[in-house]
């Protein structure tokens, strides 16, 4: 039902032939301002693209609540590294990230994944909420992030070489 819905939103409506033109009045060929999409696991209501900026202006009027780099840094190794302890999310930043995971728990973007059985530690891991604001259905469909890492330029030469 709901995929149906999500066509019959997008302009998608199939008329039964045996109705009248009066009754066609109902039906419409053109898109609603809004869709449906089956993001991570579950159905959401959005903006259709064509409106969200109109939108966007609307909903997000007087807010700037935006990430910092620290927190934006912090999440990044969360969502590539899950399930991970804090210190590990540490030890790889270089700096103290207890408020920062606070902050990121309390804006719904990770959780408690439960504990690390060699030591105990709380093991964080992004929620459906982080998918659905990132507009991925897993993590798995995160960008890789090797074409990014600074000094890999001419490995591939290097290790070919090496063969030689």
């Amino acid at each position: 039902m709901l995929a149906e819905l999500q066509r019959e939103y997008s302009g998608y409506t199939v008329k039964a032939p045996d109705m009248d033109r009066a009754s066609d009045a109902g039906f419409s060929a053109t898109p609603r301002g809004f869709e449906l999409r089956n993001i991570a696991g579950g159905w959401r209501i959005y903006s259709r693209a064509d409106f969200a900026e109109i939108v966007g202006r609307f909903v997000l009027e007087g807010q700037t609540a935006r990430l910092t780099q620290a927190a934006l840094e912090t999440l990044a190794v969360i969502a590539y590294r899950q399930p991970v302890a804090r210190a590990r999310v540490s030890a790889i930043r270089g700096v103290n990230v207890d408020s920062v995971v606070r902050t990121l728990t309390q804006r719904g973007l990770i959780e408690d994944s439960g504990n690390d059985p060699e030591s105990g530690a709380i093991l964080y891991r992004t929620t459906s909420y982080f998918l659905e604001r990132m507009g991925i259905g897993s993590v798995a469909e995160l960008p890789q992030l090797s074409p990014h890492l600074p000094g890999l330029e001419g490995i591939a030469e290097f290790y070919d070489a090496d063969r030689m």
